[in-house]
């Protein structure tokens, strides 16, 4: 009796049925199929400037929801709030023009980061700043204190990045660690999507319909060849959604509803645009001297590394979307510290929390198939100009919010598989491999969900000692699911045996070193011949 394993069925398309072999397996793609304009690619100026608005309308919503979280608590008014997302969007455009050129040179726009979120309000509730009685003082020296702890924890991807520390540590990821990382980054915002549409699911549930529509369904009609509904789903999405939403509020459709329901579903309660100035230049040190603390920098600090987890996966991920090799550690390493230099200005600036890869706008690309450098950096134009521009601004800056978390559901979800495509390059038949992007995929979820509820029961997170530095590192680490996956993955991946081709490493090396690949000098080269001052390495 044989001892080998018995072969239970015979395959369909085997010789035995009679039928002719089929190729059951998609080939693998460094880069995703039918992407109509790559990094390099610039679109005729009509379509150039409609895709860059379009990204502009995207980032107004982390743009505009975070100082909307924050400014309150910090004892700031609408005037306050106004300024702030002035100050951000400005930053943002300078952010992501630098970004762009010197960077990465990927098609990357950057905005506020929801990985600080938690060390921002640690900051806010801290007892010193709590105890001054008057809302605008205590809003003053809150922010001022919020300035220093973005100054100091910037040195972070600084020193990281333009050491080239960062690029030697990313030589021990491989897919098994991007994937999940990335798919972390759209699933961990899991709580800023349709919980949000929820509070006003008669706006909230058509954007989402709409755009799915738009992008997914309609996709293949075109007015003088050009795509529309593909090209720019969210610009005609909002401008449905919100014309049907203000012809609501005009009705009188909420003149009986709640409180809250007024302030989520009318299109007149933003209270931006009566609170903005009409021409107003963000300025470093705006809100006075930054003052600096032990504490505070410890737990910023925490957040910015989490950022900076996320962006490593970002960068990844974007080149796989704009139509780009892989980019080669040193180019990530580039790109980390010009976001240090970015997370600096956010302080120097007063945006109340740093910077990181937009996530939303990331979607964008993944949707229209438009990754050019050139509609990205057109679209920190847009920033930069109705950063200036406060009243003109605030119009588009008063989109409703359960608008933008519907956006965010379709640009988030698109994040999350695009992780998901990248275990393409690993061999997924590995229960090694299985098990570890299961495990870490689940524990990134649930660690950050056990963090959340003990400071929802307790007041405080489940690190709570006498050292209050220990404590905002500890509880803004794991209260992030991107550092965790990337923490599991990497002391997993790099322990348990496995080949460099199972692990997807194979498909990675010939893009490993700078001058590889032809395509590597192509899409990540700096501009202005400066390569020759900032060589890469061999």
């Amino acid at each position: 009796m044989s001892s080998s394993a018995p072969v239970i069925g015979t395959p369909v398309g085997s010789p035995k049925h009679g039928n002719k072999p089929e190729d059951l397996q998609h080939p693998q793609q460094e880069q995703l199929p039918g992407i109509k304009y790559s990094v390099n690619d610039n679109p005729p100026w009509p379509e150039t400037v409609l895709l860059a608005f379009q990204h502009y309308l995207t980032i107004l919503g982390s743009t505009v929801m975070i100082p909307s979280l924050l400014v309150p608590m910090m004892g700031g008014n609408n005037a306050d709030k106004a300024k702030v997302i002035q100050a951000l969007l400005f930053v943002s455009g300078l952010n992501t023009l630098l970004q762009t050129t010197f960077g990465t040179r990927l098609p990357t726009v950057v905005g506020g980061s929801f990985a600080f979120i938690i060390p921002a309000v640690t900051v806010i509730h801290s007892p010193k700043l709590m105890a001054i009685q008057d809302n605008q003082l205590r809003f003053m020296h809150t922010m001022r204190a919020m300035q220093g702890a973005l100054i100091s924890s910037s040195s972070l991807h600084i020193v990281l990045g333009f050491s080239g520390l960062w690029g030697i540590l990313t030589r021990y990821v491989s897919p098994i660690v991007i994937a999940p990382t990335i798919c972390m980054v759209g699933l961990g915002l899991y709580e800023y999507g349709f919980p949000g549409v929820g509070k006003c699911v008669e706006i909230g549930i058509p954007t989402i319909f709409i755009i799915v529509l738009f992008s997914q369904f309609l996709k293949h009609i075109k007015v003088r060849d050009i795509p529309v509904f593909e090209l720019f789903p969210i610009v005609l999405g909002v401008a449905v959604t919100w014309a049907y939403a203000h012809l609501l509020t005009m009705s009188g459709a909420y003149t009986h509803a709640s409180p809250m329901g007024k302030q989520h579903c009318r299109t007149d309660r933003s209270h931006i645009i009566g609170s903005a100035p009409w021409i107003r230049i963000p300025w470093p040190m705006q809100w006075g001297a930054p003052t600096f603390d032990a504490g505070h920098t410890f737990g910023m600090m925490a957040g910015a590394l989490a950022a900076l987890m996320e962006s490593t996966g970002d960068f990844y991920a974007l080149s796989r979307l704009a139509g780009a090799t892989p980019p080669p550690p040193y180019v990530i390493s580039r790109g980390i510290g010009w976001e240090g230099l970015g997370i600096l200005m956010d302080g120097m600036f007063g945006t109340t929390i740093g910077s990181t890869v937009s996530a939303e706008n990331m979607g964008i690309i993944g949707v229209t198939k438009v990754g050019s450098r050139r509609v990205v950096q057109v679209s920190a134009g847009f920033m930069l100009f109705f950063s200036l521009l406060g009243k003109f601004g605030g119009i588009f800056a008063s989109i409703p919010e359960p608008m933008i978390s519907g956006i965010f559901c379709v640009m988030f979800g698109i994040i999350a598989a695009i992780g998901i495509s990248s275990l393409q390059f690993a061999n997924m038949n590995s229960s090694r491999n299985i098990f570890i992007v299961g495990f870490a995929l689940f524990m990134g979820l649930s660690v950050p969900q056990y963090f959340s509820e003990y400071r929802a029961t307790a007041g405080h997170g489940p690190a709570h000692t006498h050292a209050l530095w220990f404590n905002d590192i500890m509880n803004t680490m794991f209260a992030s699911g991107t550092t965790v996956v990337v923490t599991i993955t990497v002391v997993l991946d790099n322990t348990m045996k496995a080949s460099r081709k199972d692990r997807g490493l194979l498909w990675w090396d010939k893009f490993r070193a700078f001058g590889a690949d032809p395509s590597n000098m192509e899409f990540y080269k700096l501009p202005f011949g400066l390569n020759k001052f900032f060589p890469p390495p061999v």
